[in-house]
């Protein structure tokens, strides 16, 4: 019922992109769906808004909201990166994750009376943030796939931090800007960043360019623009404690080219950079495996209920939230 509230609230106050409405924000549109491999395109609106951003919502017929702000301040090339982003988001499900995350924040604000039980969901729900965070990476990757222009992808990422005007901002000084960040100061400031970060949906920007513009470097994104990148058919014989485990590796690559100080300071202790990236890649894989059981068991709970004589229009997890925009295609 919330995810048709807020459409209805979309189609009443907004604008339906199509053909004959911002044709050409629809042509950017198609072409990144056309990059992406999109079938069935999500219906796409426009919403008076001063604010850059954009956000899917929705769990079974997700749809895509955008910003008016988005369409006056970026160009073509831009856009197209940005919607690439959004239905990156919509391809990968991350809406389902992010109504659990939800779910799970409620329930966390009434249990806080109750201190066990409330540090076991907070828990779960800083694993699943930090998995939120990767995935908002992830459609940054989808949306460069969708334009494949890397330098429309780090103007993106500069617009949203500083503004939609360009011409006094330099991308080679944004990118040094994003360097200092991730390895200079000191252990304050690796606390700090820690502080920052910790219960954020989003990485900051300059962290997201930097990814990015790493990504682009290692060889992956030319590699999966030759084709070289995992099929969503082979998605039923993906094991999940192989996926964990790749998450795990994943962490610990990064912890061990990190230039965080408090990082640092681990690996000078031992190897204890690598632990702690095994164990928060570990428990992000864990988190998302036990949603992806959660939501199928909510699923198949609620069409029980539509299929029973008589049931009423529920209003669980199949039918409720909304997830931000913020990879993903390839996993």
């Amino acid at each position: 019922m919330e995810r048709a509230g807020f459409r209805l609230s979309v189609l009443a106050s907004g604008i339906r992109v199509d053909h004959r409405q911002y044709p050409a924000v629809w042509q950017r549109y198609t072409e990144a769906a056309a990059a992406l491999d999109v079938a069935e395109l999500p219906e796409l609106y426009v919403t008076q808004s001063p604010w850059l951003g954009a956000e899917a919502v929705g769990l079974e017929r997700p749809f895509i909201v955008l910003n008016s702000a988005c369409v006056q301040q970026f160009d073509e090339d831009e856009l197209r990166c940005l919607l690439g982003h959004e239905l990156g988001h919509v391809g990968s499900g991350h809406a389902v994750y992010k109504t659990m995350l939800m779910i799970l924040t409620r329930w966390a604000a009434n249990l806080s009376w109750l201190p066990v039980g409330a540090i076991a969901l907070r828990a779960i729900i800083a694993a699943m943030l930090e998995w939120w965070r990767k995935a908002e990476l992830s459609a940054d990757r989808a949306g460069l796939l969708a334009g494949q222009d890397p330098a429309a992808a780090l103007r993106l990422l500069m617009k949203l931090a500083g503004g939609g005007d360009l011409s006094q901002v330099d991308t080679t000084a944004f990118l040094e800007q994003a360097a200092e960040y991730a390895g200079g100061g000191d252990l304050r400031d690796s606390l700090h960043k820690i502080r920052m970060t910790a219960w954020s949906t989003h990485p900051v920007p300059v962290a997201r360019a930097a990814s990015l513009r790493q990504w682009i470097d290692s060889g992956a994104y030319g590699r999966v623009l030759a084709g070289d990148y995992p099929r969503r058919e082979d998605d039923s014989s993906t094991s999940v404690s192989e996926e964990i485990k790749a998450a795990a590796e994943s962490y610990r690559e990064e912890f061990s080219r990190s230039t965080d100080p408090l990082v640092g300071l681990l690996r000078r202790l031992g190897d204890g950079a690598s632990d702690v990236g095994e164990w928060v890649g570990g428990t992000a894989g864990r988190a998302r495996s036990w949603m992806d059981a959660a939501t199928e068991a909510a699923g198949r709970a609620h069409r029980a209920g539509r299929a029973a004589p008589g049931a009423r229009a529920g209003a669980g997890p199949a039918d409720s939230g909304d997830g931000t925009g913020s990879a993903g295609t390839p996993r």
